[in-house]
């Protein structure tokens, strides 16, 4: 049994460091995204009945530290994308790159060995922590793309989706 955990814990094809930068990457290219919006649009526009990026860079906040911090710690909380972040979108972008300080520091706090442990995140959505952290990134991935759509639609021409830098 213990060869079985040793080979989970160590066969990888990244290591964290390098999921890390991956991760913050994406996060770095979704701020350039909330940076392209007009204030008023930030909050107000919507297409085909989704909800403003602003409401979804909220669900982005409420997953990301709230959800590292529960895998660390062990501690459960419960999901909300109702918190207040302030109302215009420098207040967001602080909030966010306060979050990529404590996402970082967080991290440092994790061990290999505990990628592959089963947890139910927020009580509610059981897998690995590894699954956990790809549904983050899969999740930012595809609110951003929802927000590449409104600003094609208010004709701003969105970054680069490659530029992570």
């Amino acid at each position: 049994m213990e060869n079985t955990i040793n080979e989970q814990t160590t066969a990888q094809v990244m290591t964290p460091e390098q999921f890390l930068e991956q991760y913050q990457g994406h996060r770095r290219l979704t701020r350039k995204v909330i940076e392209s919006f007009p204030e008023k649009e930030f909050f107000n526009y919507s297409i085909g009945g989704m909800r403003p990026f602003s409401e979804m860079v909220k669900e982005l906040l409420a997953i990301a530290v709230p959800g590292l911090t529960e895998i660390v710690t062990g501690n459960t909380s419960e999901f909300d994308e109702n918190r207040d972040y302030g109302d215009t979108k420098a207040q967001f972008l602080e909030k966010w790159d306060q979050d990529t300080v404590e996402i970082n520091k967080l991290w440092k706090q994790l061990s290999i060995a505990r990628f592959q442990e089963v947890i139910k995140l927020f009580g509610q959505y059981e897998g690995t922590v590894l699954s956990n952290l790809l549904y983050f990134v899969d999740n930012e991935i595809h609110h951003r793309g929802q927000g590449y759509v409104y600003l094609r639609a208010l004709d701003i021409e969105p970054p680069f989706f490659y530029d992570r830098s």
